[in-house]
This record gives C-alpha cells, structure tokens and sequence, in this order.
C-alpha cells in the first residue's frame, strides 16, 4: 500500500461481549492484560468495574460495552483489558477479546452514518478484509465517565500585554470530536481570539483558502491528527505544498501521548504538538504562535 507519511493507521481490533468488532488506533494502546482481580469502590460510576493495581499503580477498569450503551460481560474475569494512554490519563478498557492488528490508510476512513446520532461512540468507519469496522471514540468514553475540567484562562493566566497580543487574532480549529471541538473553542473564546471551527481536514483547506482570498488570512491552524479521510499529517503536507496557505502556522493538538508523534508532526512540517487537554497548555501554545509570527 502506497501511503504518504502519517497515513499509515495501525488499528487493534477487538470484541465486546454482544460480538461487536471495533477498532482502536493503536498508538493508544500501552497493553493488553488477562482481567485481573478489582477492587470496587463506593460511589464509583456505574460504567466502572473497579480499580486494578498494575504495576503498583492504580488503574480504573471501565466496562466498554455498557459505557457505550450495550449489554457487558456479567463476570469481569472474562476477557480482557486493554489499556490505554491518551489525554494525559491511563485506564483499562474491559472487552471480551483481542483479534488482529491491522493496518489501513485514513483516506479509506469514514466519517460515521449520518444517521449515527451523538452516542454513536465512533469517529470512523473503514473496510477491513470485506468487513466493517468501527473505530472507538475513546475519548467520548472517558468524557462521558468524567467530563474534563477547565483551568482558569484570562486574566489568571496572561499579562495585559499578552491579551493584546491574542485579542482578534484569527484561529481556525479542525476536530472530529464534538467534545474536543467544544473544549478547544471554550478556551479559546476566553482568550478573545477570532476563531472559527470545522469537523474535517477538507473543510479546514476552503476555510484556510476562502479566508485568504477575503484578505482576511488565518494566522494559526489549531488540528488534531486522527481524523477520517484525511489526517492532521496529511492536511499539513497539502497545506505546506500550497503557494498561497505554505506559510500558515499549524499547532497539532492531540490525545496521543508519544514522541513519534512529535517526530513525524516536524516531519510534516508542522510548527508545534501539543497533548490535550489543558487549557493553560493551549493558551500558552496560542502565545508562542504569536509571538513568533509577530518576530
């Protein structure tokens, strides 16, 4: 398979109890473990089985299927967990069994039905040997379990000078998730920028176009990086490779903790990554964009 750098999508597939087959990037994924013995705790949600202790370490054991809106195992001996590293936190999913990995191109990923609903719980779908996977919106899960907070961004965080330096500037944020969308624009509001918001790299590329051709350029593209059809690396090649939108400064802004991520975002020409969510972090990622292309 032909694919140009950062379209290459490694995917575990794994069961739910019902017999469900989903599909998680694999970038996400630490390990994956025999269930091992939980401690319940009070007051837990009802989508958590319990808490493990791996490797000396807490870790809280969510049951996939009934966090997703579907029947779970009734024994959680059964199956196994995969454990999982994204926006800054480590939790274990419960599911019935591990199948494959397999490897396909984001352009091959769709975004869901329209018909999905907001629950859907999926950022895509794609073909895998002439079957249908779908691929978990974790982070969805995780927010719907414990909405993230949002720090204090404003006057608390930045000197006068820099809310002049924010104040208007245009921002354009590209996310599939609705819930990363909202947060992102929640923080940047506070900050008083110029921003607007798409859900797809395809988008991203007319608005950046449209906005310059207006004369009214955007100056930071804000991007995540799993994204259907098109990913934050490939929208960044296409953007470097236009004569008009080259110079364009793009921030990634992902749920994916890992250095190779930060190696092929230089790669691709990106000018900064950044692990969501934090609004300090992004409010002071924001800054640094400025200030270099003010310098």
């Amino acid at each position: 398979m032909n694919m140009v750098l950062g379209d290459a999508l490694s995917l575990l597939l794994f069961r739910l109890h019902n017999g469900r087959l989903l599909g998680i990037n694999l970038l996400k994924v630490n390990e994956i473990i025999p269930c091992p013995a939980l401690t319940k705790m009070p007051s837990r949600h009802p989508h958590v089985r319990g808490v493990a202790t791996l490797r000396g370490s807490a870790l809280t054991v969510i049951d996939l299927a009934r966090a997703i809106g579907e029947r779970g195992g009734s024994d959680a001996g059964e199956g196994c967990l995969i454990v999982t590293e994204l926006s800054r936190s480590r939790q274990g999913l419960h599911v019935h069994s591990v199948e494959r990995i397999v490897q396909c191109s984001t352009r091959d990923v769709r975004p869901p039905p329209s018909g999905a609903g907001t629950r859907a719980f999926i950022t895509g779908v794609t073909q895998i040997d002439g079957t249908i996977v779908q691929i978990l919106d974790i982070e969805k899960v995780l927010h719907e379990l414990a909405p993230a907070p949002l720090e204090e961004v404003g006057e608390q965080l930045l000197t006068a000078d820099e809310q002049r330096l924010l104040q208007g500037r245009r921002v354009l944020v590209v996310d599939d998730s609705q819930v990363a969308l909202q947060q992102t624009l929640i923080t940047l509001r506070k900050l008083d920028l110029d921003c607007q918001a798409v859900r797809s790299a395809a988008s991203a590329l007319e608005v950046l176009r449209a906005a310059r051709e207006e004369g009214r350029p955007v100056e930071v593209l804000v991007s995540d990086i799993e994204m259907p059809e098109m990913d934050g690396y490939a929208l960044v090649q296409q953007i470097r490779k236009d004569a008009e939108l080259g110079e364009t400064y793009v921030l990634l802004h992902t749920s994916l903790d890992s250095t190779m991520n930060t190696e092929k975002a230089r790669a691709v020409g990106a000018n900064d990554v950044l692990t969501k969510f934090s609004s300090v972090d992004l409010s002071h990622a924001l800054l640094r964009a400025f200030q270099r292309l003010d310098n």
